[in-house]
C-alpha cells in the first residue's frame, strides 16, 4: 500500500509540490539561522553578474552610441549597484540612497548599465516592511535619475525610461501581494496561538470546576456516612451494656452504611482513572432516595420528620436539582448529627409550587452559637471542636444552589436554639 501525504483540508500532496514545499521550509530556516550567510550569497551572486556584464561587453548591447562613460567607470558603477546589496535587509532606503548617484551617473553617461535594475531589490525591500511614505520615496529615488537620463538622452525614453517605470510597478505590486499574505499568515498563526492559549485556560479552568466538583461530593459523602458511623457505634456502645439485641442492630447499620459509602466513592472515583473507560456510571442521588436517607440518620439517633407539599417527588426536576436538593438536605442533617448537643429532632419540609421548589430544614440542637457565621451549629461536644472548616459545608450547599439560579440561606432559628437551612431552587432555568 502507497502512502500518499495529505496536506490541508486532507488533499493528497502531489510529489512535486511536496519536495518543492520542503527546499524553501528548508532554505527560509537556514535563512532564519544564518541570515548573514544568505546575504553574503545573494550579493556575490549578483557582483559576479555584474562584473560577468562587464568583461563580455554585454553592457555594450545597450548603451547608447554617444556613451562617454570610460570602461573602468563602468567597472565601478556595476560594483556600486551590486556590493551595497549586502545591507539589503537591514538598510534598504540606505542602499537605495547609496545607489541613487550611481543610477544617476549611469543614466547621464549614456551606458545604461543593467546592473542598475538592481535597485528594485532594495525597493522590494522596502514595500515588505515600511510604510506607504517611504515606499513612495523610494520610488522616486528610484525613478528621478531615469527621468533626468531621459531629459538628458531623448531617445532613452522608450528603452529606459519606460521599461524602468514598469519593473518599478510590478515589483511595487509584487511586494504588496507578499506583504499581505505574509500579514495575513501572521494573523492566522497569531489567532491558532491564542486560540491554543484560551484552549488551555479552559481546560484550566474546568478541571478547577471539576476538583471543586469532586471535592463537593467528597464531602457530602464521607461527612454525612462518618457522621451517622459515628452516632450508630456511640449508640451501640451505650446499648452493648444493657441490650446486647439493639448494639447488634447498630453493628448491622454501620455495616450497611459503611457499604454505601464505599459504593458511592467507588463510582465517583471510578469515573476519574483514565485506564477504566468502563467504569461504573450509577446515577446520582435523585429526591427519590430522600427516604433512605431519612431512615439512616433515624438510625444513627436523630429524630427526623419529612413534610412534603404539593407533592415534590413529582415535579418536574432535572437530575442536577434533585440532586442538589438532596445533597443539601444530607449536608444539613449532617450537621445536626456533628454538632447539635441535647435532646435534638430535626424537620424537613419540601414545597412544590409550579415555579420554585423550597427545600426548609430545621432542628432543635442546643449549644448553637448565634455568633457563627459559617453556617452551621457549633456544639461543646469534642466532635464539634476537631470539625476542621465547618464552613466548607454551608460553602458547597451555596455552590450547588447557585449552579441552578438558586438561593440558601443558613442561621440560628430566631425564637428558641437550633438552627436552619432555607433552599430555593427555580423548577427551570432563568438565563438564557
Amino acid at each position: 500500500m502507497t502512502y500518499h501525504p495529505r496536506g490541508p483540508g486532507g488533499t493528497t500532496t502531489a510529489p512535486l509540490t511536496r519536495i518543492i514545499r520542503d527546499s524553501l521550509d528548508r532554505l527560509r530556516a537556514f535563512d532564519r539561522h544564518r541570515p548573514r550567510v544568505w546575504d553574503a550569497a545573494v550579493t556575490a551572486f549578483w557582483v559576479v553578474a555584474a562584473v560577468l556584464d562587464y568583461t563580455s561587453g554585454g553592457w555594450r548591447t545597450v548603451a547608447h552610441d554617444d556613451v562617454t562613460a570610460p570602461e573602468f567607470l563602468v567597472l565601478l558603477m556595476s560594483l556600486g549597484f551590486s556590493l551595497p546589496l549586502l545591507w539589503r535587509r537591514t538598510h534598504p532606503l540606505a542602499v537605495l540612497l547609496l545607489m541613487a548617484p550611481v543610477s544617476v551617473v549611469n543614466i547621464w553617461t549614456g551606458a545604461v548599465v543593467q546592473a542598475a535594475l538592481l535597485q528594485l531589490i532594495p525597493v522590494f525591500q522596502i514595500v515588505l516592511r515600511s510604510s506607504l511614505r517611504t515606499v513612495g520615496a523610494a520610488a522616486l529615488l528610484f525613478v528621478v535619475p531615469v527621468l533626468a537620463g531621459g531629459i538628458r538622452i531623448p531617445a532613452g525614453w522608450g528603452q529606459e525610461v519606460v521599461s524602468y517605470v514598469w519593473g518599478l510597478v510590478f515589483v511595487v505590486l509584487l511586494g504588496i501581494a507578499v506583504r499581505t499574505r505574509r500579514e495575513y499568515t501572521e494573523a492566522l498563526v497569531e489567532r491558532a496561538h491564542r486560540l491554543e492559549h484560551e484552549r488551555d485556560q479552559q481546560a484550566r479552568l474546568a478541571a478547577a470546576a471539576e476538583r471543586t466538583r469532586i471535592a463537593r461530593e467528597m464531602h457530602d459523602i464521607i461527612g454525612h456516612n462518618l457522621s451517622v458511623i459515628t452516632g450508630l457505634a456511640d449508640g451501640g456502645a451505650y446499648a452493648a451494656r444493657k441490650n446486647p439485641e439493639r448494639a447488634g442492630q447498630a453493628l448491622e447499620a454501620i455495616g450497611t452504611t459503611s457499604r454505601q459509602a464505599l459504593s458511592e466513592l467507588r463510582r465517583l472515583l471510578g469515573v476519574l482513572r483514565d485506564d477504566h473507560p468502563d467504569a461504573d456510571r450509577t446515577p446520582q442521588p435523585t429526591l427519590d432516595e430522600l427516604a433512605p436517607l431519612i431512615d439512616r440518620v433515624r438510625r444513627a439517633g436523630l429524630t427526623v420528620h419529612l413534610e412534603l407539599n404539593g407533592d415534590p417527588l413529582r415535579a418536574a426536576l432535572t437530575p442536577g436539582r434533585q440532586l442538589t436538593v438532596y445533597r443539601v438536605v444530607q449536608e444539613a442533617l449532617t450537621n445536626t448529627l456533628k454538632h447539635a448537643t441535647g435532646p435534638t429532632s430535626a424537620t424537613v419540609t419540601l414545597t412544590c409550587s409550579r415555579t420554585h421548589l423550597d427545600a426548609h430544614i430545621t432542628d432543635t440542637g442546643t449549644g448553637t452559637d448565634p455568633g457563627t457565621t459559617a453556617g452551621t451549629t457549633v456544639g461543646t461536644t469534642a466532635d464539634a471542636a476537631e470539625a476542621p472548616l465547618p464552613a466548607q459545608g454551608i460553602m458547597g450547599m451555596r455552590e450547588r444552589a447557585a449552579l441552578y439560579d438558586g438561593t440558601l440561606e443558613a442561621g440560628p432559628l430566631p425564637d428558641h436554639g437550633g438552627w436552619q437551612i432555607r433552599l430555593r431552587l427555580p423548577l427551570e432555568d432563568t438565563h438564557p
